[in-house]
């Protein structure tokens, strides 16, 4: 007897589409393959539909990309009112750094929607709320909101791009990179790398707190000096 091939389909694709569905799954394609891998088509083949049934829950690629970036903002931490202002800015970035870690893609495109979301928008007024309660002018805040994102954006983009995980890449990186030259070459460069990036416990991402703490002080003393 022949064997009969089965006609089920995928579990995936007996889901009812939304447009809720549609921006996870897009997401899980951003996540996995990069920003540039996201088109209709390769995101009707995640859901296991046809492409023209996205246009039914979304307008186009430039929806999509509104509704990925509202849902990346929805992740982050807001300012609680009754925080102090350097507690809640510290912990607001250290939200916002690990949502951008976790979605990498999102970092160019966070802040350049045309068409922000309602999370985008309750982000936003949250930060520059927290800023205005502690005593901070409407320029001060600006400033302070630029400047902190600035520095989160910024040291993100470095964190996804270092050519090391670990402790263990982070030796056979350097090794490989310092291999062609001595000390004599590069005397501070070699001081850096054996006396501070090869010592024990190291880790790029402690530098975060470092530097945004400076920030922080910084803004703090501006706004009531």
């Amino acid at each position: 007897m022949a064997e009969r091939t089965s006609t089920k389909k995928p579990a995936s694709s007996r889901l009812p589409l939304s447009r809720e569905r549609a921006l996870s799954a897009a997401i899980a394609v951003a996540d996995a393959e990069g920003i540039g891998a996201l088109t209709m088509r390769r995101l009707a083949q995640q859901l296991g539909v046809e492409a023209m049934s996205l246009y039914h829950h979304v307008a186009n690629k430039d929806d999509i990309l509104d509704g990925m970036v509202d849902l990346v903002f929805a992740e982050i931490e807001l300012p609680s009112e009754g925080s102090e202002w350097k507690t809640a800015m510290h912990q607001r970035a250290t939200s916002a750094r690990a949502a951008m870690m976790r979605h990498p893609w999102a970092i160019t495109i966070m802040e350049s929607r045309s068409s922000p979301g309602g999370a985008t928008l309750r982000h936003h007024d949250a930060v520059l709320g927290s800023c205005r309660r502690a005593g901070f002018s409407v320029q001060m805040a600006a400033h302070a909101f630029s400047l902190i994102d600035s520095y989160i954006y910024g040291f993100v983009v470095q964190e996804v791009n270092l050519p090391f995980d670990d402790s263990s890449d982070l030796n056979e990186v350097v090794d490989s990179m310092m291999l062609p030259f001595s000390a004599e070459d590069y005397p501070h460069l070699v001081e850096l790398t054996t006396d501070y990036i090869l010592q024990p416990g190291y880790s790029y991402g402690s530098e975060f707190g470092y530097g945004l703490a400076l920030i922080l002080d910084a803004l703090e003393a501006a706004a009531h000096g």
